[in-house]
């Protein structure tokens, strides 16, 4: 079973409503960027070391489901964990939550591929960041 982390924390704000009063949709992709960044080094791979070798990820398919609105004044709770390793892919699925009650209103799932920041390439995962990633997978 994989290993779930608190990604990110954070409140909904009157500016993040739209006219039906619930929390629009751009903000809750804004809260799942923020919260994936966190991701990788919570796995074992900092994005410094990351960076130090030239790599980075890029998002290749990204669904969010909405399950339940968020309004302005409840506390988010962000929670994250890798959810498969492929050869140059990692797959990660980002789960949001009202903080207070613990309910479940959004669901994030994500490939990333492994990209050559010099090349601006696809690359595969050097084998011992694969090795880290796969063990958060596995919890």
């Amino acid at each position: 079973m994989q290993h779930w982390f608190d990604l990110l924390r954070a409140v909904v704000m009157p500016a993040h409503c739209d006219a039906y009063g619930h929390m629009n949709v751009r903000h809750y992709a804004a809260f799942f960027d923020d919260a994936g960044w966190h991701l990788p080094g919570l796995s074992g791979v900092p994005l410094v070391e990351l960076r130090a070798r030239g790599l980075g990820t890029v998002v290749a398919t990204l669904t969010i489901d909405f399950h339940r609105e968020l309004k302005s004044g409840e506390l988010v709770l962000v929670r994250g964990a890798i959810t498969g390793v492929g050869t140059k892919s990692l797959r990660h699925e980002m789960r949001m939550y009202e903080a207070e009650a613990m309910v479940h209103c959004a669901t994030q799932k994500v490939v990333e591929v492994c990209f050559d920041s010099a090349r601006r390439a696809a690359v595969p995962l050097p084998e011992d960041i694969r090795a880290r990633l796969a063990a958060a997978a596995a919890g």
